[in-house]
């Protein structure tokens, strides 16, 4: 054991002098250095835009990085590499604000901070009317099946044409003249297509036969491409209008639910004085709502089940709706109807509710928009009010029929979005407002008057609105050059 200890004595003592060998002493402890940063930063500034409004602003980088901005903001921690700052141009109301630049590359370093900066720029929107091109004969409506590039023009004579490309095809899609009556108001009004129109052709019109009845027919495709078939004609309703030739109504369309509406007007004459708007017995001043899914000769239409006045004894079960003069036109927009009614003397009205409601009494010819008619005070008991009017004012300064129109859902100019277009026979002026829960706001004029007398809004399979002019020309809502 003693020997043991010896040798690891030994042992440590030459460990300790190989240590001390190379003389100069202790050098003392050398420092380790810090690692070099392998990220960076980036700040974006975004400028410019009014509170309340975020940017659409997207940073792209190595390492497949992608991050959205609304605001300025630092992004840290980057891997070293070249970034891309895109920017998009967003919109409040009516105005535009455009970046600046729209996009740029920043390089970012490692241990270093870059910065980018992006300056929004206001621009108002600006309208236009486009002229398609060809001029029809006393057109009353346009209108196509969503997502269809053609365009199909009602003329009031009774044939429909097909627009394609610009052109106008050679053959009618459908010629009815022979069964039209165009005196006064009448003529062919409009057409709707079935929501399976893809699949089982179908289509609706709405026009005035030579007795003068309101006639809601419908027809289907025929197997030639681009002409539908005379042939295959199914009477949906057939509702006498013998005493005057004025306020037909005029409009079909098919509701979110899947049924078919029809808006008919009193019947004629001044202050409606057979009095059908305020009469449940009569289909006359009113927006009627039947099921036609299952059409037949033997029964062209079944009544939905929730149709107000279904087993009612002394209402016709088809009404939806009631108390209107002579609406024209009137439109849905998601689960919101408007109605846009034409006054007699003094105002013109557009009614909004929802979809859901029916049974509602717009108020002809007991008022005239929110005032009582031909009276000082009347029973506004259980009427609807609209929520828009307008006064026809001297002269019809003003104007004097109101031409209702659609929701803009289109996709070509996105500031519109959510805004309902009308106009008026007398003036030709386009305007709009915004129907949201602080009521109507945002009402303009867009300063257009190059269409003359409208006499109908339509939109087309995108969904892009047009004007029908009294001039036989048919004008697309476009944007203008300094919008």
């Amino acid at each position: 054991m003693l020997v043991d200890r010896v040798r690891i004595f030994i042992f440590s003592l030459l460990l300790l002098l190989a240590g001390c060998s190379g003389g100069g002493g202790d050098p003392g402890t050398t420092a380790t250095p810090p690692p070099a940063a392998i990220t960076g930063s980036l700040q974006v500034a975004i400028n410019a835009l009014p509170a309340g409004v975020n940017a659409a602003v997207r940073v792209t980088g190595p390492n497949n990085f992608s991050q959205d901005l609304t605001s300025s903001q630092r992004l840290s921690n980057l891997a070293p590499g070249s970034y891309s700052v895109a920017a998009s141009s967003v919109t409040l109301g009516t105005a535009t604000y455009t970046p600046a630049p729209a996009i740029q590359s920043v390089v970012v370093t490692s241990g270093a901070g870059a910065t980018a900066s992006v300056a929004y720029g206001s621009t108002a929107l600006t309208l236009a009317l486009s002229d398609i091109g060809p001029t029809f004969t006393a057109p009353t409506f346009v209108t196509a099946p969503p997502g269809d590039d053609r365009l199909f023009v009602l003329e009031r004579r009774g044939v429909i044409r097909i627009v394609r490309g610009g052109a106008v095809l050679t053959q009618p899609w459908l010629d009815i003249s022979a069964n039209v009556f165009t005196g006064g108001e009448g003529g062919l009004l409009s057409m709707a297509f079935d929501p399976n129109f893809a699949t089982n052709g179908y289509f609706y019109l709405y026009y005035t036969d030579p007795a003068q009845n309101i006639v809601i027919e419908r027809f289907g495709s025929s197997p030639t491409p681009n002409v539908g078939d005379p042939t295959s004609s199914l009477t949906i309703l057939r509702i006498a209008h013998p005493q005057f030739i004025n306020h037909f109504g005029g409009l079909v369309a098919f509701g979110p639910d899947g049924m078919l509406y029809a808006g008919t007007g009193d019947g004629g004459g001044a202050g409606d004085p057979f009095g059908n708007a305020q009469n449940p017995n009569s289909l006359l001043g009113k927006l009627l709502r039947v099921d036609v899914r299952t059409a037949t000769s033997g029964q062209p239409y079944t009544i939905p089940a929730t149709n107000p006045y279904l087993n009612q004894p002394g209402r016709r079960p088809e009404i939806w709706a009631y108390g209107l003069r002579n609406p024209w036109r009137f439109a849905f927009d998601g689960e919101q109807l408007y109605i846009a009614d034409v006054g007699q003397d003094a105002r013109e009205e557009v009614n909004l509710a929802a979809t859901s409601q029916g049974g509602l009494n717009y108020g002809w010819d007991i008022m005239e928009g929110t005032a009582c008619f031909g009276a000082a005070t009347c029973d506004r008991t259980g009427l609807t009010l609209p929520v828009f009017e307008y006064e026809q004012g001297a002269d019809n300064v003003n104007g004097c029929s109101i031409t209702g129109g659609y929701v803009y859902r289109g996709t070509a100019i996105p500031e519109l979005t959510g805004r309902y277009f009308y106009s008026d026979f007398c003036r030709g002026f386009v305007k709009s407002f915004f129907a949201g829960g602080a009521g109507i706001i945002e009402q303009r004029d867009w300063g257009l008057s190059g269409a003359g007398q409208v006499l109908s809004f339509g939109r087309d399979g995108a969904g892009e609105l047009y004007l029908v002019s009294g001039s036989g020309r048919i004008f697309r809502l476009v944007r203008g050059s300094g919008g």
